[in-house]
This record gives C-alpha cells, structure tokens and sequence, in this order.
C-alpha cells in the first residue's frame, strides 16, 4: 500500500502537465482517505477474524454461521490486502457539479460513514463504465487511472458537457482504452476492469433470467464480459448471491484459457466461482482421447443419445412379475406381481437409482411387515428379512446397486441393449457403436457417462448411509442400555424424586440421545463441487459445444440461467443454425441475444486479410469492425526464417508475448514465446503471432476456422510463413 507520506502519483517526465496541482489536488486528498481507512479496516477485519477463530465452535446451525462468517472476514481481507490504492478505478462527477464519485473495486465506507468508493457492480457506479457522449448518464467528466505498482502512472479525462473542460488534462475521449490495447500482453489476462467499454457493461448489467447469449466475433471483449458478468451477478442478483460459494459455474473452452483468465475473478474480490472445462465434470474426463471415427463421435453428440440412459437405467428398474413366498421364522408372507409393484413405485421421482433403492427395499418390508401374521416386533421382523438371502436376491437382481461406467460400456459392447435404449439407431450404426474395449473412454462417451452418473447416483454413497444408519442404530440401543443401567443405579442410590425424575427425563430425551452419538464412526466423503446445482453458468467459446455436452451443463442448472457466450464463425463443425435454434433444440426456453460489434483487439490490417478466409466458408458471420489500426502490415514469408523472425522480435521487445501456431516439433526459445495449435490458441491474444503453414490446418469449415481464430489471436503483428512444396 502507499504510504500516507507518498503522492499516489508516480508520473513520467512526458506526462509531467499532468502533474499540476490544480489538476490532481483532489485526487491525493481522496486517496489520503483511503489509505487511511484500509490500514484501519485491515486492522478491524484481522482482529474480528481472530476472534472468530478462538471462539467455540458450537454444532449445527451455529457451526455453519460461525464459519460463513469466517469465509467472509477472510474473503474481504484478502481482498484488502491484495490491493492498495489502486483498489480505484477512477472518478466521475455529475453534471450539477456535485462531489466527485470514486469508483472502486470493492465498496470502501470510513468509520463516519463517508462514502470513499462505490462497488464497480453498484448501480451508483453504472455512469463510469456506461456513459457516452450520445447518452453521457447525467456526468460532465469520468477519469480513468492506469495503476503501476501500486501508483499512478497515467490517467485520461473524458468531458461530457462544455462545462466539463475546465481542469483537465486529456481530453480524448476513449483514451486510456485506446493505450490499453498497445500494452504488451502477458500470460495472464491484463486487469481491464479500468477499461470496460458501455456496450460491453450493458451486458455484464443484464438480468440473469433464462439464457443470455452474447455473440461476437474476435476481439469483441467476449471473455471480459463473461468473467465481470459472473463477479456482477454475484454481487447483484439475491438468488447467486445469497448463496455465494458454489454458486456461479464458469466454463472454458480449455486449460490454457483458464490458466490465462485466472487472476481476473480474484482480482474483482470473487473466489467462490468455480471453474472448469467440460472434462472436469465427469471423472473419466482427464485420460479421455478423441473418437477417431466422426461418424461415432456424431451419433454420441446427439441429445437423444443422452436421454437413452432414461430407458437404460429404468430396464432395471422392473418390477418381478413372478410370484414368491417369504419365508420367516414365524409364517410364510405370499408376495404377487401386484404387491412387487407397489413397492416399485415407492421411489419418490427425481431420485436417482441407487438411493431410490433404498425407498423401494423400505417399502416392501412395510408391504410383508403388514402382511405378517405372528406376535413379533416391528423391528426384529425387519432384521429378520434383511438377512433373507432368497428375498435379497430377487430384489438385488430386480433394482441392482449400478456403476455408470457398467451402464454405458454395457451400451457399446450388447447390440441388443443399446438397439432397445436407442431405437432410433440403425443396425449398422448400432453395429458401428459398438467396440472392443468398452471402456476405452472418449470425450464424445463423458456427455452420456455424465447422463448416467446424475441419473443413478453413487453406489457408494447408498452403501454409507445403510453402514452410517447400522452404526447409529447399534450407538442408540449401547447408550439406551447404558441410560438404563444408570437410571437404575439412581433409583437404588435413593436419590431424591424430583432430582431422579429430572435426570431420567433428560437422559431420555432427544438432545440426549443426538449428543450421545459418536460421529467419528460415520463415514463420510466430501462432495463433488461441479455436481451443481449451480444458480448460473456462464459458458465462454460456447458455438463448439455438442448437443450432448449442453445437457450436462442443463443437468447442472435446473434454473435454466446461463450466459451464452461464443461467436458462429468460430465453430470448428460449422454453426449454420442462429443462436435461438441451437438453444431451444437442446433444451432452453427463454433466451435473450447480445451482440458486439466492435473488435477492440485486432489492428485493421490483420482484419483485412482474415475476413475473407472466414466469408467462403460462412458468408453471414459475425466479423466485428476493428477500431485502429497498428501501422504494421501483415508479413508473408519462408518457414526457414521462423527461427530468426522470432529473434529479432525478442531482440526488440523487452515484454510482450509470441505465439507460433501449426508447427507441434517446434522448441520455443524463450518463456515469452509459445506453440499451441489452432484449437487451443482460442480465447488467447498475443503480440506476434506467426503462423506455420496455415493451408495444412485442413480444408473446408474446420480448416476455414482454425485459420480465422489464428489470425486473430494477434493484438499487434500476424506473420504468415509456408513451406516450399509443389503444392504451394
């Protein structure tokens, strides 16, 4: 943090107008008074934290509270501490002339209860990032500061009224995001928080009923939008927010992206969002390879092939049509189809298959318990028929303890099953389904392994509860021994009878009883945090998900809330459909579109030359209009010279990242400079990207695209280098 003795301003000799008195007065008094109030928030959040942490720990409700309260003392003191100063953004003041308003990343309130910083999500805040000359939101100025280390660097002034003028120092307007765009990249997305542009923030603002998809093409600022729209609804939407931890899922296209977007959450003071790709939703999803037959992988991404695991699952959820008799120690118990039935259809809708077991096994015991005749306890009857092998056996056979990977290599191994679950399905597509190695699993299998795993549940976690209830039953009978035995012994003591009275009443009490279980003995497991459900999604490079894959992430959200992110020209299986219909086949209802225009990222000259490659193959695609140009035409030249053009580009910038995409064997020469192939250079941006041999990226659609989104990667300079062939 600045020291209260040091100016917030740090300005270069160039910018030295800048430094005016006059002009940044103001500016340093206010950020006296933030400094100020952090070290004494600083110091109040450490000291109530400690005193969380020492204070007992209590049980239930009590529990749960104390350590929510310990997660949001911790949260919002990381967050203090992980910035200074430059926790602002900037300052706007209102046409009437009013007090400057400071903008920060986090709300900031002194102990009289002036206001130092509004929240960046806060609807008081909404003028910084949405106001235009055309609608300037009742401002007559906004300043925006570049923080370096902790102090100002630079900072730009926008007017909105002929009064604003007076008393400041840059007036062209977008300028601090224009000098944006011409830093030098890093391997982590940029904080660009500073910098949201108006058509971006009306949508990071939007509602979160149904789906919300956001459609642009590169450089539109997607992925900024999406990652401030989840740190947005979890400050404003009631429904994510009062359930913070957990609640918002996030989903990249791949790891690399999400290792470059993961500073920028922490950044805006959110950590409870989780993040993934598509892989990490199903266990088998880190070892799973690449269906080499497409025509395989195309019937496994179809929605119907998804809900088949319905039909599969229930083909053993029959109830037996043979009669039995249920021999006990007492009578014979005559069990029909009808009775087998009822039983059946104890278990309570939604409940996955392997703890609807437990209900049905429940019911049935009921079902014999009334049918019994003989003078026998509930409860010893009951024990009596869990030990009947012969009842147990034609009930395990009749609704089995099922593993999904049992379920769905059991799809691609019997024909005669798959073809009853999927009758859709052909004979020789049924005949193509079918493999070796069944459980040789793939990406295109996790979609319908997923399917599988909601739809039964965990075996395993049916098998704990009836060992944790065996074990709570055998605690309860010890203890109501021993309450006997002790309740005795006072009786035989002659204690008084009021004082006897009261301690058999509180020894047999139900507090009693639940304080007397010993819950180390249970076995418990913690949960999987990407099982949902989640009250938001937010999916980034969405136009590549298959139907198939949709339906896991709807598995997850039953709200149907979402932030669709993507753009149809980046879809490497081609996008012919609108957003509207993709969305509706796979299952949502109400959907809302946002589209952005205005490519921020990608000099015109690039631009150029990478809108025709995607034209030929999808004439209506989204190609945003770029708003400058880097005075850097695009380089043709040999493959032989990657070596060298990479050395001189190092050479001459001492920051920045390269990237080289389309050669696997090259070796980078240095930390700043990266291989990556088409596919996972999507949602990344570099400074120089040269790419190898484009044409063999590989024809039609998917050839077309890859070579788009490579092009596009480039914030400043795009090298195109091709081997000498006769082909070429």
């Amino acid at each position: 943090m600045t020291p209260l003795t040091m100016s917030a301003f740090d300005l270069p000799d160039r910018l030295s107008h800048k430094s005016d008195p006059v002009l940044i007065a103001g500016d340093e008094r206010h950020f006296a008074a933030v400094a100020e109030c952090l070290e004494q928030s600083i110091a109040e959040l450490s000291d109530r934290l400690r005193a969380e942490r020492r204070a007992p720990g209590g049980k239930g409700r009590e529990a749960m509270d104390r350590d929510a309260e310990i997660h949001r003392l911790t949260t919002r003191l990381r967050a203090l501490r992980r910035f200074g100063l430059d926790l602002c953004l900037g300052h706007m003041v209102g046409a009437d002339d009013s007090e400057p308003v400071y903008v920060g990343r986090l709300g900031l309130t002194d102990s009289t209860g002036r206001r130092l910083l509004v929240d960046w999500r806060s609807p008081a805040a909404e003028p910084f990032f949405g106001a235009t000359h055309a609608d300037p939101m009742g401002l007559a100025s906004r300043r925006r500061y570049r923080w370096t280390r902790g102090r100002i660097s630079d900072y730009w002034d926008e007017v909105f009224t002929a009064d604003g003028i007076s008393g400041h120092a840059a007036l062209d307007d977008q300028s601090a995001f224009i000098a944006s765009l011409g830093t030098d990249r890093s391997p982590r997305m940029r904080d660009v928080l500073g910098t949201i542009q108006s058509d971006q923030d009306a949508i990071i603002r939007a509602g979160s009923r149904g789906a919300l998809v956001v459609d642009g093409g590169p450089g539109t600022g997607k992925t900024v939008v999406a990652l401030h729209r989840s740190a947005y609804l979890l400050y404003s939407d009631p429904r994510l927010g009062q359930h913070r931890r957990g609640s918002v899922l996030f989903v990249g296209p791949h790891r690399p992206y999400l290792s470059y977007v993961s500073d920028v959450l922490p950044s805006l003071g959110e950590e409870g969002v989780q993040t993934c790709v598509l892989r990490d939703l199903v266990d088998e999803g880190a070892a799973a390879g690449t269906e080499a037959d497409r025509d395989v992988a195309r019937l496994k991404s179809s929605a119907d092939m998804v809900r088949a695991i319905e039909k599969a699952v229930t083909f053993y959820e029959e109830p037996p049509t043979e009669p039995m008799t249920v021999t006990t120690h007492w009578s014979d118990v005559h069990l029909g189809a009808r009775e087998w039935a009822v039983a059946f259809a104890a278990a309570e809708p939604g409940t996955p298959h392997n703890e609807a077991r437990d209900q049905v096994w429940e019911e049935l015991l009921t079902i014999i318990q009334d049918k019994h005749d003989g003078d026998v306890s509930a409860d010893l009857l009951r024990r009596s028929l869990s030990q009947n092998r012969e009842l147990r056996t034609v009930f395990n056979r009749a609704w089995p303890l099922l593993e999904a990977t049992d379920l769905v290599s059991d799809l691609w191994s019997v024909p005669a099953y798959l073809r009853m679950c999927a009758p859709w399905l052909s004979r020789d597509e049924v005949r193509r389904l079918q493999r070796a190695d069944a459980q040789a699993w793939t990406v295109s299998d996790l979609p319908i392994l997923d399917a599988a795993r909601q739809r039964l549940g965990d075996p395993e976690a049916a098998r704990r509860k009836r060992r944790n209830k065996a074990i709570l039953a055998d605690q309860r009978a010890h203890m109501a021994r021993v309450v006997d035995n002790l309740i005795d012994a006072t009786a035989d003591s002659g204690a008084d009878g009021d004082e006897g009275e009261g301690l058999v009443s509180m020894l047999r009490g139900e507090d009693a009883q639940v304080s007397l279980v010993n819950e180390a003995e249970l076995t418990t497991i913690e949960p999987d945090v990407l099982t949902g459900p989640f009250a938001h999604i937010v999916v980034d490079e969405a136009q590549e998900l298959t139907d198939a894959e949709w339906q896991m992430l709807l598995l997850r959200c039953p709200s149907r809330s979402f932030t669709v992110v993507g753009d149809r020209a980046q879809a490497r299986h081609g996008f012919t459909e609108s957003w509207r219909e993709r969305l509706e086949r796979v299952g949502f209802g109400r959907i809302d579109l946002a589209s952005l225009s205005i490519n921020y990222r990608t000099p015109e000259e690039i631009m150029t030359e990478a809108e025709p490659v995607i034209r030929t193959v999808l004439p209506d695609a989204n190609v945003p209009t770029s708003i400058r140009s880097g005075g850097v035409p695009v380089v043709h030249g040999a493959a032989a010279e990657l070596s060298s053009i990479l050395d001189t580009w190092l050479a001459a910038h001492a920051d920045g990242i390269a990237c080289v995409i389309g050669d696997p064997a090259f070796q980078p020469p240095s930390s700043r400079v990266r291989s990556l192939t088409p596919e996972l250079s999507k949602g990344l941006e570099f400074d120089l990207v040269v790419l190898v041999d484009p044409e063999d990226f590989g024809t039609g659609v998917e050839g077309a695209v890859d070579r788009y989104v490579a092009m596009t990667r480039a914030t400043r300079q795009l090298v195109v280098l091709t081997s000498p062939g006769p082909t070429r």
